[in-house]
């Protein structure tokens, strides 16, 4: 049961104890001074989203869990949590870092460079562990492969939990989800670079027969954007008459081929941000963003 006793500074202290990590190391990574995490760790201070997201991202939890000890969901239009954690509650700390290393390693690799080209002896290298100990926690490429999606869902997860709620209306939340899934942070593009080598896979799966294998991870995506699109019809914001499964199709399909441009060096963030504003501004009867 999750404790709600707890404050958010009292967690983040436990999940930094439980990553291993410590203070000045945990402030140089999430980007800030270490005497403003220990203003926020005593709570003298808040932290801002962009702090929330970096901290789970450092210490492996979710920022569900960090606002509210619990992993489930924590506000409106918030997609489901990941259904796996990069670290197994059931293992020792130790075990469990490592584990989370290595995912970790994995999902910068096989961004970078494809999963085809990444041997395990790399990533093996790259968590400064053997061969042997990464086969010793992932089965093999497929695996690991799988455990970096999850990774990649995670990160938007973590941002939209972090940042939506803090925005005014459906429509400015719907705006700033589009925004933070845009390919622009060096992450965002990574998220993508994996999701499109996911694509690739689900497109070889369909093909020969068989389930898609990320099927749920591209669901949670949909169904976050399909709640703000229908607040927003039930806002009246949108004008136009379609339904909100109809414009979550469109948009959803809109983002996945803008972004795609973008990965490829077809189109800057930019330019990705102009379409999509343009067509939520289509929706809006032809009214600019607010």
């Amino acid at each position: 049961m999750p404790d709600f006793s707890e404050t958010l500074a009292e967690r983040v202290r436990r999940a930094v104890h439980y990553a291993g990590l410590a203070q000045r190391d945990v402030a140089r990574r999430v980007g800030i001074d270490e005497t403003k995490l220990s203003k926020s760790l005593r709570g003298q201070r808040r932290f801002t989203p962009a702090e929330l997201t970096e901290l789970a991202t450092v210490t492996g939890v979710t920022v569900s869990w960090l606002l509210s000890g619990s992993e489930g969901d924590t506000g409106t239009a918030k997609p489901p949590a990941p259904a796996a954690a990069l670290a197994r509650a059931d293992e020792p700390r130790d075990q469990a870092q490592r584990r989370r290393v290595i995912a970790e390693k994995a999902w910068e690799l096989f961004a970078a460079r494809g999963v085809e080209e990444v041997r395990i002896a790399d990533i093996a290298a790259a968590a400064e562990l053997s061969p042997a100990s990464v086969h010793y926690y992932y089965a093999g490429k497929a695996e690991l492969f799988d455990e970096a999606l999850r990774y990649s869902v995670k990160l938007a997860y973590d941002r939209q939990v972090a940042e939506l709620d803090s925005e005014q209306g459906p429509f400015a939340r719907l705006r700033r989800l589009l925004e933070l899934q845009t390919p622009g942070h060096p992450s965002v593009w990574a998220e993508w670079s994996i999701w499109s080598q996911a694509w690739a896979r689900t497109a070889t799966a369909v093909r020969t027969g068989q389930p898609d294998p990320h099927d749920d991870a591209y669901d949670r995506w949909q169904q976050t954007v399909g709640a703000l699109v229908t607040e927003c019809l039930e806002a009246g914001v949108f004008a136009s008459a379609s339904d909100a499964a109809e414009i979550t199709v469109e948009l959803t399909a809109l983002m996945d081929g803008l972004g795609i441009k973008v990965l490829t060096g077809r189109l800057e963030p930019e330019d990705m941000s102009r379409q999509l504003d343009h067509y939520l501004a289509q929706l809006r009867g032809g009214a600019g963003p607010e």
